[in-house]
């Protein structure tokens, strides 16, 4: 399927979630705010590449963020905001993966691949930057996105954690195709896209 959500928030839950035009499977196992960035070695080159998931669906976190069912219906959420997504900007057969995760998991992840201990909200693994996967031509890689800073950011801005879900999944999507907010021109240019496509999926629903 085009678009995949593993929710690895809180172990011992599996929940399958669907949505109208998108699918999304949720499998349990289971920062600096808006501190997204892209990481360059793409996370399906790690150790879980050979079994074809995701690196980040190796290992269990604790201390879920919502609960099982809420997280199911949050997956149905990322999953539908990244299809519109992905048909916009002219990658509807490609392939993504989102990793829902907590920040025990995001925390270790930004240490090994950015040297930063400390959570963060969202992290995009590019695979097209990195030496592709045999079998996985169509994969653009993978965003990896903290539930507890997703929940402490949705309640600190006064908006709701799916708005907020549905924010990192933009974020961590224009990442991926090479976005970047390192320098204040690139900067302005990824806020202006972030700004059009915000619109698009508050008009889709």
């Amino acid at each position: 399927m085009p678009v995949e959500v593993l929710d690895e928030t809180g172990p011992g839950r599996e929940a399958a979630a669907t949505d109208a035009g998108a699918s999304a499977t949720a499998v349990a196992a289971t920062g600096e705010p808006s501190g997204a960035a892209t990481v360059t070695a793409p996370l399906r080159s790690g150790p879980a590449a050979a079994s074809g998931q995701s690196a980040a669906a190796t290992a269990t976190g604790q201390g879920p963020a919502v609960s099982g069912v809420a997280t199911a219906q949050l997956a149905a959420v990322a999953a539908r905001a990244a299809e519109v997504l992905l048909a916009e900007l002219g990658h509807a057969d490609s392939d993504l993966c989102i990793v829902l995760v907590d920040d025990e998991r995001m925390q270790e992840l930004n240490r090994d691949w950015r040297g930063k201990d400390r959570p963060t909200d969202v992290l995009s693994f590019a695979q097209l930057e990195g030496e592709q996967v045999p079998g996985q031509s169509g994969m653009l890689g993978d965003v990896v996105i903290s539930m507890d800073t997703t929940a402490r950011q949705a309640a600190e801005g006064g908006w709701t954690l799916g708005e907020e879900l549905v924010r990192l999944v933009l974020h961590g999507v224009l990442h991926l195709l090479g976005h970047d907010h390192e320098q204040e021109d690139e900067a302005r240019v990824m806020r202006a896209e972030e700004a059009r496509l915000a619109a698009l999926l508050t008009d889709a629903g």
